[in-house]
């Protein structure tokens, strides 16, 4: 506390600041230490530019919509489909025709569980597809 020299003013207290940045640096390293991770990474092999271009560019096939609702069911071209069936359908487009794959086009709904978007990306990375892409409607 300052004591002003002027005898007539009185006492004059000052805010000391130092305490109280203290505990806010402490507060901040305890919550840096203490919160959780909030990303998950994925590997994903993204397509590189290639020096030289097709020689006969083929068209694209159709692109495969997977779509997932808030309640976690996933739907292959607007067809309900279970989780464990998707590898298997992957792989089938795929080995279709390897060098010209389909677009994967991914719609997550807002509210959807990211789990179930992290097994579809995991399924399709498994399934060797390169191409995948998010959608937002």
């Amino acid at each position: 506390m300052a004591f002003s020299s002027d005898a007539g003013e009185g006492p004059m207290a000052d805010i000391n600041i130092i305490p109280l940045a203290d505990v806010m640096l402490v507060l901040l390293i305890i919550f840096m230490v203490t919160a959780p991770q909030l990303s998950y990474p994925i590997d994903i092999d993204l397509p590189q530019k290639s020096l030289n271009p097709p020689e006969n560019p083929l068209d694209p096939p159709e692109p495969i919509r997977l779509r997932i609702d808030p309640a976690g069911q996933v739907y292959w071209n607007d067809s309900p489909t279970p989780l464990s069936a998707l590898r298997n359908m992957m792989e089938a487009e795929v080995q279709r025709d390897p060098t010209n794959q389909p677009t994967l086009e991914i719609d997550a709904s807002e509210d959807s569980d990211y789990g179930v978007l992290a097994k579809v990306l995991a399924q399709a990375k498994n399934a060797q597809m390169l191409k995948i892409g998010f959608v937002k409607k």
